[in-house]
């Protein structure tokens, strides 16, 4: 990879400074810990969503990754659609006691 990857520095004001170096933030990779020690928490949601209900799935620790993967298998389970963004699980419709069911069956023990 380049020293000056022309991607990482968009929307960069231009500096005169020829000595100039941008500098990227480097995320740390997240591990993802065990099921039984994850605090899922479970709750329905309508607010800000155009009357839709949602079930609302917070509190997972881990690799973006690994978050997707279990919003897939909720969602597939569930038979509905959903999304994963900013550490959260949304799954559109009422399906807190299903959810819980599921996750409990799968080893997240400290589901609420």
């Amino acid at each position: 990879m380049k020293s000056n990857d022309w991607k990482e520095r968009l929307n960069v004001i231009y500096s005169t400074n020829p000595d100039f170096k941008y500098e990227t933030l480097d995320e740390e990779e997240v591990n993802t810990i065990d099921k039984k020690q994850q605090k899922l928490r479970v709750s329905i949601e309508k607010k800000s969503r155009g009357g839709k209900t949602v079930t609302l799935i917070k509190g997972f620790v881990g690799a973006e990754d690994d978050l997707k993967e279990l919003g897939k298998l909720l969602k597939t389970k569930c038979g509905v659609g959903g999304t994963v963004k900013d550490g959260e699980i949304l799954i559109q419709g009422e399906f807190k006691l299903k959810i819980i069911e599921i996750l409990k069956s799968e080893g997240y023990t400290q589901t609420k």
